[in-house]
């Protein structure tokens, strides 16, 4: 099985690649394995450490609990390999909703230490009240749209009408402009996609946002990590 998995295929873009779609017990990692596989990407979902070192790309799928989710990676050893392939190694790494979350310091679900690649802090969303007294829903559910702070490789094939799909009650809280890829509103402004040399996070479900989620992770596999 782990010599099927590290067989890697020539994708759509012309290149050797395989990633890595991390297998910690956190939600929507067969969703994301099916829009590669529809994209004609080479990717496997996978716990073992020698299947993800010999990735070229790693995706952190994320539908769950914080602390759930460090207890999970920290309980399977994977936060050091994790830390070469992102910080020594500097593999293209993309985060999805809690997999965003987790790149960050630590968050207010609960506790643990998070792998710390992004300065930041991952806060509840407060519930705040609209000029007509409506209160915002939390937790945000649904499509909305992500505003551009600043470029990325990533990102260059989406237009500027493009939309993605939500759930969350958690946002991460950054004050680093050069960290600030995307911006959505839910009641209040969060940031939406997060980038910092080789690591991309993002807020929304690319898995489940159709055309536009398909074209970032199309993007993301062409990526060779450079900002």
């Amino acid at each position: 099985m782990i010599e099927h998995a590290l067989r890697a295929r020539g994708s759509r873009h012309g290149e050797m690649s395989m990633i890595a779609i991390l297998d910690y017990g956190m939600g929507n990692a067969v969703s994301v394995r099916n829009m590669c596989a529809r994209l004609g990407l080479d990717a496997v979902i996978s716990r073992e450490p020698g299947v993800v070192a010999a990735a070229t790309k790693v995706i952190l799928p994320g539908v769950g609990h914080f602390s759930r989710c460090i207890e999970n990676i920290d309980a399977l050893g994977l936060r050091p390999l994790l830390d070469q392939c992102a910080m020594v190694e500097r593999k293209p790494i993309l985060g999805i909703c809690m997999g965003m979350q987790v790149m960050t310091e630590g968050s207010e679900e609960g506790p643990g230490r998070g792998l710390g690649w992004i300065s930041a802090r991952t806060r509840r969303l407060a519930v705040s009240t609209g000029p007509n007294g409506s209160q915002a829903k939390i937790p945000h559910m649904g499509w909305s749209y992500v505003d551009r702070a600043r470029a990325h490789p990533i990102l260059k094939e989406l237009p500027a009408d493009a939309r993605f799909y939500f759930v969350h009650s958690y946002a991460v809280d950054c004050s680093d402009e050069d960290v600030l890829l995307r911006t959505s509103y839910a009641g209040q402004p969060f940031i939406s996609a997060i980038a910092k040399n080789n690591i991309v996070g993002v807020q929304f479900h690319l898995e489940k946002s159709h055309v536009f989620g398909m074209r970032m992770l199309e993007s993301f596999a062409a990526w060779d990590g450079a900002p």
